[in-house]
Order: C-alpha cells, then sequence, then structure tokens
C-alpha cells in the first residue's frame, strides 16, 4: 500500500489532518517517508554546499573562530542537523583541518542529527576517520559544549496553516475531495493560532518546531553557538508558502506523496523573538549573502579562481549565487543563537 493510499484510509476513519500532520507524514513516515527512503539532494533541490565549496569553506572558518571564542574546549561536540550527503561538512573540515590545527580536529566529536537511514550508511562511510556518532534530534544530542551548523533545515519543519474565512481563522488541513482524492480544506472548528504568531493578511503559518529547538537550547547548561541558515522574511510572519519540489520542478504538494520534498519559509522574525524570550542572544537574522561577504566570501573566491584559471567563471558564477541579493543573498537568512554573556559570532 502506497503512503497515498494509507493518507486516504487514515483520512477516511478519523476526518481530515492538519497540514503539519500532513507534513509530517510525507516527510518523515517510517515506511514511506521522503526524508526517510528518497532524500532528493541534487536532484529535487540544490543546496548552497552543492552550488559552491565556498559555502562550506567559509562556515569551516566560523566553526574554528567561534570554537576559540568558546575558549578553546579541549572536548566539544560539532553538530549538523541535516547534513543530506554531508558536502557542507566536508567542505568545513577541510579548511578547519588548516585553519584550526590539530587542536580543533582532535577535540571535536562529530554528531549528524539525520533521519534517513540510506544517508546515515553513507555518512558513516565518508566521514569514518572522525567517527562521527548520530542522533534522532538535537534533543537526543548529549550535553557539553556544541558548535550546531543547521543549513536549510527549518523549512522542512512543519507548519500549521490558518487562513480566514468570514472573518474567522480556519486551521488548514487536507481531506477528500468527492472523488476520494487527497484535497485542501478548513477545519469546521476555530482553533486559536498559536501564541506569538503574528496574524497578519489572510494566511498566516506556524511551525512548533521552532518552539521545540528554542526549548531544548535554553534548557543547555553549557556554552554553545548555533548557526541556521535558511529561506524566509525577517519582517513579517509568512503566509501561505507551502511547495513540493521533484526532479526539479515544482508539483503541487498533494502530488505522489512521499516522492516530492516539502518545504515552507521560516519566519525568522518569530525564531529570533522566542529565543530572545528564552533567555538567549541573537545575532542576525542577516541576509546569507552579507554573512558570507563578512566571514571573507570575496577574498577566497579570489583564491579559487587564481587556483583554477580555467573554470574560473564557472567558479565565479556558483560562488556569486550565494551572496547576489536577486539570487540566494537576500532571501536566504542566517541566525546565530548562543547563551548570554559570550562575544558578538563572528560574520554578524
Amino acid at each position: 500500500m502506497t503512503l497515498e493510499e494509507r493518507l486516504v484510509r487514515l483520512i477516511r476513519t478519523g476526518g481530515p489532518i492538519p497540514l503539519s500532520t500532513y507534513m509530517q507524514l510525507v516527510l518523515h513516515d517510517p515506511q514511506d517517508g521522503y526524508y526517510t527512503t528518497r532524500p532528493g539532494v541534487g536532484r529535487d533541490f540544490i543546496t548552497a554546499p552543492e552550488t559552491s565549496q565556498v559555502f562550506g569553506e567559509l562556515i569551516g572558518l566560523w566553526l574554528v573562530h567561534e570554537w576559540r571564542a568558546l575558549g578553546s574546549p579541549p572536548a566539544f561536540r560539532l553538530v549538523e542537523i541535516g547534513p543530506g550527503r554531508g558536502q557542507l561538512m566536508l567542505d568545513a573540515l577541510r579548511i578547519a583541518a588548516t585553519t584550526g590545527g590539530a587542536g580543533f580536529l582532535e577535540a571535536m566529536q562529530l554528531t549528524f542529527v539525520e533521519p534517513s537511514p540510506v544517508l546515515r550508511e553513507g555518512l558513516a562511510e565518508l566521514f569514518a576517520q572522525y567517527r562521527p556518532g548520530f542522533a534522532p534530534s538535537l534533543a537526543g544530542v548529549p550535553g557539553g559544549p556544541m558548535l550546531l551548523v543547521a543549513n536549510e533545515y527549518l523549512d522542512c519543519l512543519p507548519a500549521r496553516q490558518f487562513r480566514k474565512a468570514d472573518g474567522q481563522w480556519r486551521e488548514c488541513v487536507v481531506g477528500l475531495n468527492g472523488d476520494g482524492h487527497l484535497a485542501f480544506g478548513l477545519a469546521a472548528d476555530e482553533p486559536r493560532p498559536p501564541q506569538g504568531a503574528a496574524l497578519a493578511g489572510e494566511a498566516v503559518e506556524v511551525q512548533s518546531g521552532l518552539d521545540l529547538i528554542i526549548a531544548d537550547l535554553a534548557s543547555r547548561r553549557e556554552a554553545f553557538r548555533t548557526l541556521f541558515i535558511d529561506y524566509g522574511p525577517d519582517d513579517r510572519a509568512p503566509g501561505d508558502t507551502l511547495r513540493a519540489y521533484r526532479d526539479g520542478r515544482q508539483v503541487s504538494p498533494l502530488e505522489t506523496p512521499g516522492l516530492c520534498d516539502l518545504t515552507v519559509d521560516v519566519d525568522f522574525g518569530r525564531f529570533a523573538r522566542l529565543a530572545a524570550a528564552a533567555g538567549l542572544d541573537v545575532a542576525g537574522p542577516t541576509p546569507q549573502g552579507m554573512f558570507l561577504l563578512g566571514l571573507g566570501a570575496q577574498a577566497r573566491l579570489g583564491q579559487l579562481i587564481k587556483a583554477n584559471p580555467d573554470q574560473a567563471e564557472a567558479v565565479y558564477t556558483a560562488a556569486n549565487r550565494l551572496i547576489d541579493p536577486s539570487e540566494m543573498g537576500v532571501r536566504f537568512k542566517a541566525i546565530c543563537l548562543s547563551p548570554k554573556g559570550l562575544a558578538k559570532p563572528a560574520g554578524f
């Protein structure tokens, strides 16, 4: 039985399900979820590390700088959430090995938070020399000093969506149409959107997973830096931003559940407010282009072009896509969360 058939049976039995529940099942169902069985990095979507090596290298420089800012602890967790095929961490550790000396690599305990068994197997082999550990979630990462990076992870956290109908807020659900196929609709009752949601416009999305991340970070006792990079606004709440991608093209979010990636814009404003309310120090959100330029993107790009003159145009075009305001430079944001009392992180 396909995931779509199981969803239809679920809805027939218990009624329409919230959009957040639909996203959770489509992306993370143990049997047929997209990230569980068919992660499509490089096929359904392209992330910054696959666009240019400059991205991961600059993150590597940032990690070494922040390790020193934490006092160069002799043992710390280097955590990546949603590492995919590991390209970001490969580039980051290559640079860290030359700029951080042996101390950084010897001190780190590499840990990946990755739900896909297929990707975990590949990561274990790719990073075998570092003997990486794996955790099911951020909450499963052991305590101790920590540096964490998560690129394009927040956008796949399930979102509740609310719409105005006849002057009342109604939650968006997935039900069945007259032909028995999956269809969007509105709940019959009037659930209140979660506290802190900016109710502007005719639709709003709220990711409860952001609250869980903040709660976990706020409970940690040792020093940490967490860097999140993703796409979304910082001056307003996202409206209806749910999208699906398969084989590099945008498709209906209800088309072939489990075979396409689902994504929503991240509400960086709310993420920052939640962190500040929990007593964390918040740097950013700042546009990705400005963040990377602050870490030395132009200098690194010049070095790569000089070392690869025959590929200069391709190298420049790829790296420029990360920085250009008309490409990823503004739409993508970087935000760093830390305990109070640490120095301002690099790039902000």
